[in-house]
């Protein structure tokens, strides 16, 4: 499968200020409505996330964006709310110029996305719903909740470590490590609080029953963050649901047997299935050269230390970028430590 390149925009709020999207593949729009936190450039950089959404944007224009506040977004500082979940949707659909679409929620983005198509019946064609919950009081007790707020109110770092290891227990050592670093530079400390509570507050067991476009639940059985109960009480309150329970534990899809998610929502697309896809890959130069960009070495630094000039250093970053489809030294630095577990 060839590489997809990310084109990035932005959308204004009402409120002021703007939210970072990127838009990728062609053919009718598939939103992705994302989970607790998101950083459009470090995303496309990690390999399992990367593969993901390029299976997804074969046929479909793939479109995600960072909430306020977080990734590529501009600063937001005010109350976390559905409203603004919602209000953030309508902007980035009409800067893309969408009326009708298919929406993909994960997570947090399953319980806006579902609500969102309860209130827009009219927008939606399809929806797919994966590791959601109809009620955030439902994700763990009181107060392992206040735990984990507390935890990253205090400790960002540990935090993060902490709840990798919670959405991602599939992965390889190097991927979670890049996962965790993903978390602290797509958000602050005070964002990722206020998104967590926001997800431990909302309840959207009143809206379901007002879906009425064709719906998809998706849940892994051993998913730790959001318990499978949730995907069974979301796709019996939504009219026609279908629910497909699959194994693994990650609670982020791009993770584990990802491949399954990605056939379930290409053929409840109605699209056809793709063969395996294989990550995009560097001659043995130009990963040698990426391992010494993950290291911080800038080009000249590289350049004593392979023996060449520092403009045939500067070349090699500069084709490393160009076939992966990346813009920016610290895409690359990324996607090198997310594929060597042992950097």
């Amino acid at each position: 499968m060839l590489a997809h390149t990310q084109r990035l925009g932005t959308a204004p709020l009402d409120g002021g200020g703007s939210v970072a999207y990127g838009v990728t593949g062609s053919g009718p729009i598939l939103l992705v409505v994302p989970g607790w936190l998101s950083q459009l450039d470090l995303g496309w950089s990690i390999p399992a996330e990367r593969m993901f959404h390029e299976a997804l944007s074969s046929g479909r224009t793939l479109v995600r964006y960072d909430r306020p506040g977080c990734g590529l977004s501009d600063p937001y500082v005010g109350p976390r709310t559905m409203a603004l979940e919602l209000e953030t949707i309508s902007a980035v659909l009409e800067a893309v110029g969408a009326t009708g679409v298919e929406l993909f929620g994960w997570s947090l983005g399953a319980a806006v996305a579902a609500q969102w198509a309860a209130e827009r019946p009219e927008a939606v064609r399809r929806l797919v719903l994966y590791g959601g919950w109809t009620s955030g009081a439902a994700i763990g007790d009181a107060d392992s909740r206040q735990h984990v707020l507390g935890l990253i109110a205090t400790h960002w770092g540990l935090g993060s470590d902490l709840l990798t290891d919670l959405f991602a227990p599939d992965a390889d050592p190097g991927t979670r490590r890049i996962l965790a670093q993903y978390q602290r530079s797509a958000s602050t400390a005070d964002t990722a609080v206020a998104l967590l509570r926001l997800a431990y507050e909302l309840d959207i067991r009143a809206a379901l029953h007002r879906i009425s476009a064709p719906t998809l639940v998706l849940h892994r059985r051993g998913d730790r963050a959001a318990p499978v109960d949730e995907g069974r009480a979301l796709a019996a309150g939504i009219p026609g649901a279908d629910l497909v329970e699959m194994e693994g534990r990650s609670h982020l899809p791009a993770m584990g047997d990802a491949k399954a998610v990605v056939d379930q929502v290409r053929g409840f697309l109605g699209l056809p299935p793709l063969r395996r896809v294989v990550a995009t890959g560097l001659t043995p130069r130009q990963m040698e050269v990426a391992a010494l960009v993950a290291d911080g070495l800038t080009n000249r630094e590289i350049a004593d230390r392979l023996g060449i000039t520092e403009r045939s250093a500067e070349s090699h970053v500069e084709r490393i970028r160009l076939r992966l489809g990346f813009r920016s030294r610290a895409q690359v630095a990324a996607w090198y430590v997310a594929r060597e577990p042992s950097k």
